[in-house]
């Protein structure tokens, strides 16, 4: 179990228990007897071991999950199945303290976000429980006299769920929360630079006492658990929420058994802002828009297009928010912006930052503490005198980087902001409400926030077009659209003509 523990209070260090993989119920080693370290993003120091689960755990896991749909969770009633994921909903309120240090500890994120994250995951299960209950239901046609045609949705039966690390428990939530309340089960394969909440999400659902292997997490790497997880032919549907490039072989794996998928992707999101616009809060969303999460969240607007005639003031009032973004230990309340979540992508980040001013951009960042600098630290940064062609303003980067473009019209910021492979989400401030319309739908992109900070609604849909996915998560587009499948029932209620092929006259 994850037990958090106090190692050293002079600095802060916290250390928890190695982690098993959930099975059937039960926390078990891996078969192999594996284990991989997870790291502290802000002291590249090991936090603890992870079992490593490889296809043979996969097996275990998706034939605990096929046996307990076909049996109690399969068989419960709807009412108590929703007594269920409301008293998950509930250990997570119990246990949001201890949540939120086990996330900034793992991702980097700092605890005042992790917070209100963690409250976020617990109304996940009790908005999909209210909408089970209250809108789960088909539709019914007569047809004259002779026929009642009507429609049912059933559960897939096991879903595959692969989850990313940024956000992770929050995330995890938003695709087990419909998947459970919908009755299917479930094998979780998180990501593995984030293990710590998935395995109290284990802990948390077995505390509210669902059946065993309703609900199952396999630790390890895409290329071994996660391939097997898409791969194995009991599983009805994967839904992955990640990298482009991974989204794509998953959906290519799924083929030979005709899986359900449901893919969210990655971003590059334009965020425009017109001369009329209210400069002090769209200040306040671009910021927070891309210098949250540490940068790594998919919908960051990690391009600002500034008309000219704003964009000097504009810019000045960004270099001073850049320079008083309070960077340090995540575990800090006052900390704004945290470490990356492991080298490699520090490294990756780092890389896309020097590309930058190669290609021409002025680089403006803010100053990591040398008492931090063990952490995986990249400043908040304003890549300047960027043009939409620079590959900085092409590719993903996924961090606290963003460039900013100079536009004159309207017709041309929306060609820009759609010369792009990605479409996931944009935003608009203007106070000409008729503009912020056209130009909310010109851009290509699944979502689109119109004078307003990426704010959430969980009845809407959540998703991309382009590179940036398939299918969308949220309301009930998962609980209709994913999780279950629509079954039609015909009924004759009159004596209908039937051909009498072969009768003798």
């Amino acid at each position: 179990m994850s037990e958090v523990t106090q190692k050293n209070k002079q600095t802060d260090h916290i250390r928890v228990e190695d982690i098993k993989l959930y099975v059937n119920g039960e926390f078990v080693n891996a078969e192999s007897g594996a284990v991989f370290e997870n790291i502290n993003p802000f002291t590249n120091t090991p936090i603890n071991n992870i079992a490593e689960g490889r296809q043979e755990d996969i097996k275990k896991a998706v034939a605990a999950a096929k046996s307990a749909f076909h049996g109690s969770w399969g068989n419960m009633k709807l009412s108590e199945r929703m007594t269920y994921i409301n008293r998950i909903a509930d250990v997570i309120d119990e246990e949001i303290a201890e949540i939120a240090v086990l996330e900034a500890l793992d991702t980097g994120l700092p605890i005042s976000q992790t917070k209100n994250m963690v409250a976020r995951a617990a109304e996940n299960f009790r908005f999909y429980a209210k909408m089970v209950e209250s809108t789960l239901h088909g539709e019914a046609y007569q047809v004259d006299q002779e026929f009642i045609n009507y429609t049912v949705y059933k559960p897939l039966g096991v879903v595959g769920l692969i989850t990313p690390w940024n956000a992770p428990f929050m995330l995890e939530t938003w695709k087990v929360a419909p998947a459970l309340a919908t009755g299917n089960t479930v094998v979780l394969k998180p990501a593995e630079l984030s293990p710590l909440t998935a395995n109290k999400l284990a802990e948390v659902i077995d505390k509210a006492g669902i059946p065993k292997g309703v609900f199952n997490v396999v630790h390890g790497f895409g290329e071994t658990a996660g391939a097997a997880l898409v791969a194995h032919p009991d599983v009805e549907a994967i839904s992955f929420t990640g990298e482009t490039v991974t989204g794509s072989t998953i959906i290519k794996n799924s083929a030979d058994s005709l899986k359900k998928t449901s893919m969210e992707l990655g971003g590059k999101s334009p965020l425009i802002v017109f001369e009329d616009a209210d400069i002090e809060r769209a200040i306040d969303a671009t910021v927070w828009g891309i210098f949250s999460f540490n940068g790594e969240r998919c919908t960051a607007n990690s391009r600002l297009f500034l008309h000219k005639n704003i964009k000097d003031e504009f810019v000045e009032q960004l270099k001073e928010r850049v320079s008083n973004i309070k960077i340090g230990d995540p575990m800090d309340p006052s900390t704004q912006l945290g470490p990356l979540i492991e080298k490699n992508h520090y490294q990756k980040v780092s890389e896309y930052i020097a590309l930058a001013a190669k290609e021409g951009c002025q680089v403006v960042q803010g100053v990591v503490p040398e008492e931090v600098k063990a952490g995986n630290f990249v400043p908040p940064t304003l890549l300047l005198n960027a043009t939409n062609d620079m590959k900085v303003c092409q590719d993903e980067i996924f961090g606290p980087v963003m460039a900013v473009i100079e536009f004159e019209t309207e017709e041309e910021v929306i060609a820009a902001a759609n010369a792009v492979e990605y479409g996931l989400a944009g935003y608009v401030w203007t106070n000409d409400i008729k503009r912020g319309h056209r130009v909310a739908q010109a851009v290509d992109a699944g979502m689109l926030w119109l004078n307003s900070h990426n704010v959430r609604d969980l009845r809407i849909p959540f998703g991309g077009t382009k590179a940036s996915g398939i299918g969308r998560e949220g309301g009930h587009y998962a609980m209709f659209e994913f999780y279950t499948e629509p079954k039609v029932i015909h009924v004759a209620i009159g004596d209908h003509h039937i051909p009498q092929f072969g009768k003798k006259k």
